[in-house]
């Protein structure tokens, strides 16, 4: 046995079984029940509570809504299945450890670090949303959509609280968190759905022509939104879980897959929590804005509330503030765990179980601050954006790597620390784009698909030339 094969076993064995630097045995594949779970619980989550209103806030018109989503949701699923997938059930490394075969330790540690910390960040848009309904009992204020910071002492205990919580169920490893997840995803979706029945009671839709009127041709977005179109909900859609399947983030999900058909799993949690959710939650919300509570904001030129706790409490009571909790830990749970293995990377010899406690502790830090969730739209759209081009070097190598005729897993092969082609295509891509969006004002996820598509053929190019060299 070399040197090298001993101290991955010395690695794994520390790590705590979780296979991060080698590939999943047989024995430890999973069946698509446990993905059909996960991706139920993770995606019919907490944080739709929060996006479904968000729609509204931007004005969309029921066409853009209703067949955008349709449209954008689908071409999720297809990434998942025909990329993230497919990679991941052939070679079953984890994204971070595929990517340290391509790019080299000191390049993948920079965009370990960079991963783990954003997801971070998005667990804390899901403790928030926890807390927005566990903070209801003790009559707690909840955060405005323009806040930025805690508001209270009640808000800063509760949210520390749940992220233990949440911690602690992400550290015990996959299996835990699938686990988790089937059990709760069930009362979540139900629930979805009850609200979304009264709803449509409360503004006593009796027909289709009724419900399809709630939004009708649109108006203008809420003070310190942006319009929204078809194009804007279709692209966003699609890109808001981006890092996840072009960006190869899931690659560390489905490693554990039987078969690559288990990316067709997506579609249960995509269409249930990024459809039906969606839209029973901007249901809730215009419910809502009929208040005089609202009104009063509306007229004073501030946008309402879009707490999530209140929202299903008003109306499904207890079982709402129930399921906006659950919904909170299913979706941070894999968060967590993605963001913990990110971390593994970085400090291959410390234990999965402390690192995703790292990654626990500053979703709980990020959770405190309220402008992550209230400013969901834009935060998923840039995170997308910033990792979804790096997975674009492992898919283009896979599909298109040995027509161009380059070496894969290069710096495995040749022992580089530090792979400058892959560097080069992403800062080119991201730079570029970003340029665009910022100097033109163009709408982030109109650019990832552009920028991602980008990194992978300058990665082919430069690595034509660098592997040379």
């Amino acid at each position: 046995m070399s040197q090298y094969n001993q101290e991955e076993e010395v690695i794994e064995e520390i790590a705590g079984g979780e296979f991060e630097r080698q590939a999943v045995p047989q024995s430890k594949l999973q069946s698509w029940k446990a993905f059909l779970g996960m991706y139920a619980g993770e995606h019919a989550a907490g944080t739709e509570f929060v996006i479904g209103p968000l729609f509204l806030t931007t004005g969309v018109s029921a066409f853009d809504l209703i067949v955008g989503l349709l449209i954008g949701n689908l071409l999720a699923v297809l990434s998942w299945r025909f990329l993230t997938a497919e990679i991941g059930t052939k070679f079953r490394y984890t994204l971070y450890f595929h990517l340290e075969k391509i790019c080299g330790t000191r390049l993948v540690t920079a965009y370990n670090l960079a991963n783990g910390v954003l997801f971070c960040f998005l667990a804390g848009a899901m403790i928030t949303v926890s807390a927005t309904a566990v903070g209801i009992p003790f009559d707690m204020e909840m955060p405005k959509l323009t806040d930025t910071t805690p508001n209270s002492l009640t808000w800063v205990i509760i949210v520390i609280a749940i992220g233990a919580v949440i911690s602690l169920i992400a550290a015990k490893g996959y299996s835990t968190v699938a686990k988790a997840a089937n059990w709760m995803s069930p009362i979540i979706v139900l629930a979805f759905i009850a609200c979304g029945v009264v709803a449509l009671i409360q503004l006593d839709v009796n027909s289709f022509s009724d419900f399809w009127n709630i939004w009708g041709e649109g108006g203008d977005p809420f003070p310190g939104q942006i319009k929204y179109t078809f194009w804007h909900v279709v692209l966003w859609s699609w890109f808001a879980n981006a890092a996840m399947h072009i960006g190869m983030s899931d690659l560390s999900v489905f490693r554990f897959a039987k078969k690559a058909s288990s990316g067709w799993t997506t579609a249960g949690g995509i269409y249930i929590g990024h459809y039906v959710a969606w839209i029973a939650a901007a249901l809730l919300y215009a419910v809502y804005l009929k208040s005089p509570e609202a009104q009063a904001m509306l007229a004073g030129g501030e946008a309402p509330s879009v707490a999530p706790g209140p929202l299903a409490n008003n109306a499904i009571g207890v079982f709402g503030i129930i399921a906006v909790i659950l919904a909170g830990w299913t979706t941070a749970n894999p968060t967590i765990y993605r963001a913990g293995l990110a971390f593994q990377a970085i400090m291959p010899k410390v234990s999965t179980f402390w690192v995703t406690i790292l990654a626990g502790t500053v979703a709980t830090v990020a959770g405190l601050f309220p402008a992550f969730a209230m400013k969901l739209l834009g935060f998923v759209a840039l995170y997308g954006f910033i990792l979804a081009p790096v997975g674009a070097i492992i898919v283009f190598e896979y599909f298109f790597g040995k027509q161009a005729g380059i070496q894969s897993f290069y710096a495995e092969k040749t022992g580089i620390k530090f792979n400058w082609a892959v560097f080069g295509a992403w800062a080119l891509s991201f730079g570029v784009f970003y340029f665009i969006s910022v100097q033109y004002d163009v709408f982030l996820s109109f650019l990832t698909l552009p920028a991602w598509i980008s990194c992978g053929v300058l990665f082919l190019i430069f690595s034509k030339f660098y592997q040379k060299n």
